[in-house]
């Protein structure tokens, strides 16, 4: 054996420990999702910052679809980190990424208000959000994949579940900092000068120290066995993305990776991202800090209820878990949110906490179904376009198509009507999926 064989041999044997590898996986998807999860919680307050104020609801309309459009770079970025990711390593495109993500968030946070440029202020937030949406292209496929083909036989399930708990722990972080927050979030503060004038700005600037702790973390680690093993023995691919769409079963398995999470559009971005703004919306109208708290409730029920769904994945598979969590979704969703319009606050936090824990059966599990549906080849940018695609088809544009929706008909369940018709979507994809919770994932 040659030298470089043997210096290749002991890099893959001896892995860095797995609290290390789960901390590296999910403190970018924390990041992402904390910076996601902040503009959404936000908007409100960025519609009085960056659009001028003599009609609220199309500023809102205008936040969102600022929202929106990030989601539509997303694929872009998926393809550019995805390719590199599956020639050059998985490690490498997740320091790169949780850089700029961080970067463009805390620009966010340093952007003059429209009263100050005028135009260029929601033109340069746009902007932003573009970049934001580039990099996080390149974050779910890489760190799902590095958790992956980093977790022991048995528990890949549980392993990559962890990272949604990194998520959601995010979103509950950036509720509590909205809710901190809130008082000085109204039209009075902010015009009021002091620190009301600038404090909308602090929760885009926490993503300065976060992202230099993730980038420290991430950069100290090797690349996975899966990866390393593939180098040593010459067969990584040339253009991962060509060769994943020069077979039938690559172009199903994307199409699959593509339909499969249409349920993450009225899961995530419905039921956590855009509740607040439901919540306090005339329909039910409640106060920035009583949204926020139901909102809190529901995130605190699901990041208790992945774990779970992700081991029973583990021992009955991923097809089982997802295709219960669809239909129970399909037979709460319109219930639940009977509950949340009431607009009493312990029947609005039973609501939202019920379609969260039903949730989970879907978000713990999706990314380890979509990992095992790819050879370690073309894993990364495979992965990462189909989902990618779906996330901005179906979730990015879902807080803009709600607050149309409701505004267009005044009806309140269109949350609940959106959630049912994406949850059967997923059903009927997923019954059509060959389960490898229980084989090793695939490198040929």
């Amino acid at each position: 054996m040659s030298s470089a064989t043997r210096t290749r041999t002991v890099r893959i044997d001896q892995q860095p420990s797995r609290r290390k590898v789960v901390t590296a996986g999910c403190i970018g998807i924390f990041v992402e999702l904390y910076d996601n999860g902040i503009f959404a919680f936000m908007a409100s307050a960025l519609a009085l910052v960056f659009f001028p104020r003599d009609d609220a609801t199309s500023a809102l309309v205008f936040v969102f679809a600022g929202y929106a459009v990030s989601f539509f770079v997303r694929p872009l970025g998926a393809i550019f980190f995805g390719i590199l990711g599956d020639r050059f390593g998985r490690q490498r495109m997740l320091v790169a990424v949780i850089m700029l993500i961080s970067v463009a968030t805390a620009g966010l946070g340093l952007l003059p208000p429209y009263s100050a440029i005028g135009i260029a202020a929601p033109i340069l937030l746009v902007l932003l959000r573009m970049l934001q949406g580039f990099s996080v292209g390149g974050e779910a496929a890489g760190a799902m994949t590095f958790l992956a083909e980093h977790a022991p036989e048995g528990r890949r399930g549980l392993h990559t579940s962890l990272a949604q708990i990194a998520s959601f722990a995010a979103l509950l972080t950036g509720t509590i900092v909205a809710y901190l927050m809130s008082p000085w979030l109204t039209a009075e503060a902010i015009d009021g000068g002091g620190f009301g004038a600038w404090a909308w700005r602090i929760p885009f600037l926490v993503a300065v120290p976060l992202g230099v702790i993730g980038w420290y973390i991430r950069k100290s680690l090797e690349d996975t066995p899966n990866f390393q093993r593939l180098k040593a023995e010459g067969g990584l691919s040339r253009n991962p993305l060509k060769e994943a769409f020069s077979t039938p079963e690559h172009r199903r398995a994307m199409m699959l990776a593509l339909i499969i999470p249409l349920m993450n559009g009225s899961g995530y971005y419905v039921l956590f991202s855009y509740m607040p703004t439901f919540l306090k919306g005339d329909q039910i109208g409640f106060d920035i800090g009583t949204a926020l708290i139901v909102t809190a409730s529901s995130l605190e029920a699901i990041c208790i209820a992945i774990p779970v769904m992700g081991a029973l994945s583990d021992r009955v598979g991923r097809k089982r878990v997802i295709a219960g969590a669809a239909i129970a979704m399909a037979i709460v969703a319109i219930p639940a949110y009977a509950l949340i319009a009431t607009g009493q606050l312990g029947l609005a936090i039973l609501g939202a906490c019920t379609m969260a824990v039903v949730f989970a059966g879907h978000t713990a599990v999706i990314h380890i179904l979509i990992v095992e549906l790819f050879p370690t080849r073309i894993r990364y940018s495979a992965y990462g376009l189909g989902y990618n695609i779906s996330s901005a088809l179906f979730g990015g544009t879902a807080p803009l198509l709600m607050t149309w929706l409701i505004g267009l008909t005044g009806n309140v369940y269109m949350p609940a009507f959106y959630a049912v018709v994406t949850s059967l979507g997923t059903l009927f994809a997923v019954l059509t999926v060959t389960d490898r919770a229980h084989v090793p994932l695939r490198d040929e």
